[in-house]
């Protein structure tokens, strides 16, 4: 089958999309990814197997797309687009990611009554609620997160299949919306083998925190992150932990707050920002700690989702410490693979770090559980298996 990604976004880097792609690929499909540019790309090429479908895009597109359903061009804008890469490459099956562009691919396929398949990264409707710019003036006023609630809905009811990340984010979109459970499909984001399998630490990061007792965070470094939770507990368990490092791999325009947080508490020997980093540096940083966190602050995004860093962590061996949004609390208490604390409670998030580090034994035990897990039942190899059987059975 001939099948048409969509994302408007530049590509690469996108994991779960690159992901998908390249299993779709291995299972016999041609895969053509629609995807943004801004000037500074090919506008085609093929990656990984990718045909990767450049179109330009700017400034005022790109701002548009927050007001995608509260006023339209953006939707003209792109549809365009998707209707001249729909003919062009002969596509035979749409994939949308996310409802961002969906109203836009929903116009244009019009025309050609393909199957669609919708792509819910994530619950954009409540997730967004906490953007900077839909909290704002103006945005506060002209994008309406209730109207993108239902638009979601409309989307889910029109599409062929929908694909979510958790069960728990299945299960909330059942109690509002009208559909079959068998419509909706589980495709967690997990870890390719690749990730965790003949790992080379850099030498230079090993040393760097050689001797240190390092919890670690990579990705963004969001309010909603729950960072402020652990940045605090630093404060409360630095004298009983003489060695502690928290490192933090990932920004956000937010980093001033927290790092003012970190000077007031007089900690700054204690805590590393170090921005983004190449992923392929990953591992490293993830092989120098001792404990690794997902301190993610309760809402009904965080509560149905998981953050890919939690596999990244577990897939090298290393103990977890989550907060208690439902869906990473209940992955890590089912399987063992690290302790679980109170949103926001920063004494709470000291006594698991505290049990932990006089613990060692406890330590290596749930960080093989957690290696176990991805190895044999969590790989992205593994869960990517109910996406192929999607496609696999998408006009039967």
């Amino acid at each position: 089958m001939r099948i048409g990604m969509i994302l408007d976004a530049v590509f690469p880097p996108d994991p779960r999309v690159e992901n998908e792609a390249i299993s779709l690929i291995e299972a016999g499909h041609v895969v053509f990814l629609f995807c943004l540019h801004y000037g500074n790309q090919k506008q085609c090429e093929i990656i990984n197997g990718i045909h990767v479908k450049r179109y330009v895009s700017n400034k005022i597109e790109y701002k548009l797309s927050a007001l995608a359903y509260t006023i339209p061009l953006y939707t003209v804008f792109m549809k365009r687009k998707i209707i001249n890469f729909i003919k062009i490459n002969t596509i035979e099956a749409l994939h949308i990611h996310d409802i961002r562009i969906a109203q836009s691919v929903f116009n244009a396929n019009k025309k050609y009554n393909l199957p669609f398949v919708l792509d819910l990264h994530e619950n954009r409707p409540e997730i967004m609620k906490f953007y900077p710019h839909v909290t704002k003036f103006p945005g506060k006023y002209l994008i309406s997160s209730k109207k993108w609630k239902n638009k979601e809905a409309e989307f889910i009811i029109k599409s062929t299949k929908v694909i979510v990340v958790t069960s728990e984010s299945k299960d909330e979109i059942l109690k509002r919306v009208d559909v079959k459970a068998n419509k909706i499909i589980e495709v967690p984001n997990s870890v390719r083998e690749i990730f965790y399998k003949n790992t080379k630490p850099l030498t230079k990061i090993t040393h760097q925190y050689s001797g240190k007792f390092v919890l670690l965070y990579i990705g963004d470094t969001g309010i909603r992150r729950g960072l402020k939770t652990a940045i605090k507990s630093i404060k409360l368990i630095k004298n009983q932990i003489k060695n502690i490092k928290l490192v933090i791999v990932g920004k956000n325009s937010s980093d001033p707050i927290l790092k003012k947080i970190v000077k007031d508490l007089q900690i700054e020997s204690c805590v590393d920002f170090l921005g983004w980093k190449d992923q392929s540096l990953f591992q490293s940083y993830i092989l120098s700690s001792d404990i690794c966190i997902s301190p993610l602050q309760r809402n009904l995004h965080h509560d149905t989702t998981y953050a890919n860093k939690i596999f990244q962590y577990m897939s090298l061996g290393k103990p977890l410490l989550v907060s208690d949004a439902i869906a990473q609390k209940k992955l890590v208490e089912k399987n063992n693979t690290g302790l679980v604390h109170k949103e926001k409670d920063a004494q709470d998030f000291s006594e698991k770090v505290l049990t932990l580090y006089n613990n060692e034994e406890l330590r290596n035990e749930l960080g093989r559980n957690g290696k176990e897990f991805i190895e044999n039942t969590f790989s992205w190899e593994q869960t990517s298996k109910k996406l192929v059987h999607l496609y696999d059975n998408l006009n039967s």
